[in-house]
């Protein structure tokens, strides 16, 4: 194992409802796979409503990249095509037949398997999505040639699943993933842990990888850390990464032939009743979660974390990168004088509140921003959580502004939106920077395509 590397900067935001180290069947009915879960792709449907499908049957591809497929998480019925706005694809939806059907995509020894060939296999199985590309964050390009692949094996988010949990038997599949994934470099492939948490055997003794120990506040999981200390990103290069479950599936699709999109998801949060782990496929309808187990009927719902996630309803999917989802209450009001009370409830990361004083006190926080928007000012805050050598204010005005020699000189190539979003969190001027970031990569994707 190589050096722990200890991060200094950041902030850990403790919430109440961490889910409980049960695992649980969900039995969900119904699926769905996202399109806009996945960035620069444009769906060109290969099925229509009323289809029958099985465990890795194309449902559409990617109008520019053809041989990037998608394909069906469970065997069933598509019983409906979710369009929004000018006709937008957002929801292929799945209805189960609990059979669990599946396409054989044939077996063979992955010793003797060329990189074209395995290549080849996930594209066609539809696993290929699972694994994305820096800069960008996009799905990986099968033309490109990565220096280097990330496995990230662990979250510092709030309320993260325990990845130990995760992979619980499942170190055949996961080590066949890994020696997946090293064929498709010829550089390192790098399995990132948690300093602190981490002792699953399945990491600990994985073999032809690197492995390397992270400690510090969140953003410590973060991808874009984990590159920045081992093999940090230049203009016209490339590095994929993924994560631990979606490393089982390429194992299972090699070890066994067929596609598998199992699955296991935290469900936490203030509002959760009994926060647990329930198994499932990807895409699972959250419906048989949140029976009965929600406090309170003013909510909100979400794929994934309180930072990066994305708000569903509460019979909504969960995204296809999601591993969690989490329930807190609604901020729709106002609240008179509230910065002039002591704030023991209150998070604090400036030390505003009394709450600062007690260090492990966990909070159930909402959604209210506690102010209007207000003009971006330089405060010196943001470098405070912020573990990267990049200016973020300055980064952002360049996105504004769409000056994109200066984005390129800023080192914008090197994040994503998600690691700005503990920024956001501490911005006084409640500004949309993940959104910012995100319009700044999509900017620069199409000057560069």
């Amino acid at each position: 194992m190589s050096t722990d590397y200890i991060i200094s900067k950041g902030i850990d935001i403790r919430l109440l409802g961490d889910a409980d180290k049960t695992v649980v069947d969900l039995n969900a009915k119904r699926f769905a796979i996202k399109p806009t879960d996945f960035v620069g792709c444009f769906p060109k449907m290969l099925v229509k409503e009323g289809d029958e499908v099985k465990v890795g049957s194309p449902l559409f591809y990617d109008k520019y990249r053809e041989e990037v497929k998608f394909t069906a998480p469970v065997s069933g019925r598509v019983t409906s095509l979710v369009r929004g706005a000018k006709r937008k694809l957002l929801e292929i939806i799945i209805e189960s037949d609990g059979k669990g059907e599946s396409v054989d995509f044939g077996k063979k020894s992955i010793d003797s398997l060329s990189r074209e060939e395995i290549i080849g296999k996930m594209l066609e199985s539809g696993v290929w999505p699972m694994v994305k590309q820096r800069p960008f964050s996009v799905i990986a390009d099968p033309k490109a040639k990565p220096k280097s692949i990330f496995v990230n094996a662990f979250s510092s988010v709030p309320l993260a699943p325990d990845y130990d949990l995760l992979v619980e038997g499942q170190g055949e599949a996961f080590q066949a993933g890994i020696d997946i994934l090293a064929k498709l470099t010829t550089g390192k492939v790098h399995l990132n842990i948690s300093g602190k948490k981490t002792s699953s055997k399945v990491f600990l003794n994985a073999g032809n990888v690197q492995i390397n120990s992270f400690s510090g506040p969140h953003p410590a999981g973060n991808t874009s850390v984990h590159i920045s200390r081992l093999d940090p990103i230049n203009k016209g290069e490339t590095i994929w990464y993924t994560h631990v479950q979606e490393v089982v599936a390429i194992g299972k699709l090699f070890l066994n032939g067929k596609a598998d999109f199992k699955r296991i998801f935290a469900f936490a949060g203030s509002e959760v009743t009994n926060p647990k782990y329930y198994r499932s496929y990807l895409g699972a309808c959250i419906t048989n979660m949140t029976s009965g187990n929600i406090k309170g009927d003013n909510n909100r719902f979400i794929s994934g974390n309180v930072l990066t996630g994305e708000k569903i309803y509460k019979d909504g999917f969960l995204g296809y990168y999601d591993y969690q989802a989490t329930v807190i209450p609604e901020g729709n009001y106002h609240e008179f004088f509230g910065w002039i009370l002591p704030g023991l409830n209150k998070f604090s990361a400036s030390g505003t509140f009394l709450s600062k004083l007690f260090k492990n006190k966990k909070y159930r926080l909402d959604t209210n921003l506690h102010g209007g928007h207000r003009a971006l000012v330089m405060t010196g805050k943001y470098e405070k959580v912020f573990p990267f050598d990049i200016y973020p204010m300055q980064l952002l005005k360049a996105i504004m502004v769409e000056d994109i020699e200066l984005m390129e000189n800023l080192g914008i190539y090197e994040i994503d939106a998600e690691d700005f979003a503990l920024c956001e969190v501490i911005d006084t001027s409640k500004t949309e920077m993940q959104k910012i970031l995100s319009e700044g990569l999509d900017l620069m994707r199409k000057e560069m395509s």
